[in-house]
């Protein structure tokens, strides 16, 4: 399997509880982000969660000691996430995240957000707390 994590995924690694623990159980088991995951990332970390630089880089360290090199955002993953978007009805954001995790090869996208079980072509979204909690 080679997974790719949607932002909340790694948000939820930065937290205490059970979401926290399977977060941080799937990114032990590796997999990859695009950058626009980073991004997005930094953004709840210092707006919502209101961590200092200090604490935002720590995270993306462990990210990266984690996970496999960030998919950059490229011209060709854009129009494929404008596609996705068009035919789809994904918000932008979402199908530029399914865009990079197709270009990565991924055959899983662990998202809270995104429709459980919906499919791009061999690529199937899973809500991982509905997987471990059934």
């Amino acid at each position: 399997m080679r997974a790719f994590f949607d932002t909340n995924i790694l948000i939820y690694a930065q937290e205490a509880g059970p979401k926290g623990e399977t977060a941080r159980a799937l990114m032990t088991e590796g997999g990859i982000v695009s950058v626009q995951v980073l991004n997005e990332f930094v953004n709840v970390l210092r707006k919502k969660h209101r961590r200092s630089w200090a604490q935002i880089e720590q995270a993306l360290g462990d990210v990266d000691d984690a996970l496999d090199e960030a998919v950059p955002l490229t011209f060709e993953i854009h129009a494929v996430g404008v596609a996705l978007a068009r035919d789809h009805g994904l918000s932008i954001y979402d199908a530029m995240i399914v865009a990079a995790a197709l270009e990565a090869g991924c055959d899983t996208l662990f998202s809270e957000d995104m429709q459980h079980q919906r499919t791009f072509g061999d690529m199937r979204i899973v809500n991982p707390f509905l997987e471990r909690a059934g």
